[in-house]
């Protein structure tokens, strides 16, 4: 049986982050395991404790918690991360989901709403906030319409660390840069990418790009 999901808590208000300890004490299924102010000491933590889920202030002193959240994802494939944020605009919504995030929470949600919002992205659902307008709504079935695409059946032959090496490779990272980022060696980079191309029947670099962008890993412009 496992044990309690831990959570990470990235805010830079004291205030919001002792209400949702508060709010999370004596839960038997998650924890909160660790607190962050910044966008530097949220990605240490996450380094160190490897949280189930890390609910990630929108706005940072040192950053943009969408930016952390797109570090996040590219870092650890299975994390779940819930936005939470002061703002309703549907380009910081969308921003946030295209990054990789699991849910957006305002952050005047009370206490069962944070429940909720915390269990389904834990379980693998998206948690929109009940509070937005349809327009928002329609925008990210838009972003869920593309995410879509990367379910073909070649992509899912891949392993999650398959499919995070495959995104960077795409976004024109070196196997260097990628071996520093997910701390494994270059060869171990080399492997995944032998690996990807033979999986999905990818015989050169163009062919590679172009497979991406059909799956909506990356974007090429016009």
């Amino acid at each position: 049986m496992s044990g309690p999901k831990r959570i990470l808590i990235v805010d830079d208000h004291p205030l919001y982050r002792d209400g949702l300890k508060a709010r999370l004490a004596g839960r038997s299924d998650f924890n909160v395991a660790g607190e962050a102010g910044s966008c530097a000491d949220g990605l240490r933590q996450a380094k160190e404790l490897e949280p189930d889920l890390a609910i990630v202030d929108i706005s940072l002193p040192d950053g943009s918690g969408i930016e952390l959240t797109r570090e996040l994802r590219t870092i650890f494939a299975g994390i779940s991360i819930l936005i939470v944020s002061m703002h309703a605009k549907l380009d910081f919504i969308a921003a946030s989901f295209q990054a990789g995030a699991s849910g957006y929470m305002s952050k005047e949600t009370g206490g069962e709403g944070i429940l909720q919002a915390i269990s389904t992205v834990l379980a693998g659902g998206q948690y929109l906030d009940g509070s937005l307008s349809p327009s928002v709504l329609r925008r990210l079935n838009d972003i869920s319409e593309r995410k879509a695409k990367r379910l073909d059946a070649s992509y899912g032959t891949l392993s999650l660390r398959e499919q995070q090496i495959m995104r960077l490779l795409a976004e024109g990272l070196t196997p260097e840069e990628i071996a520093g980022k997910l701390f494994v060696s270059r060869k171990t980079v080399l492997n995944h990418r032998y690996s990807i191309m033979t999986k999905l029947g990818i015989k050169s670099p163009m062919a590679f790009v172009r497979h991406a962008a059909r799956l909506g890993l990356i974007d090429i412009e016009d």
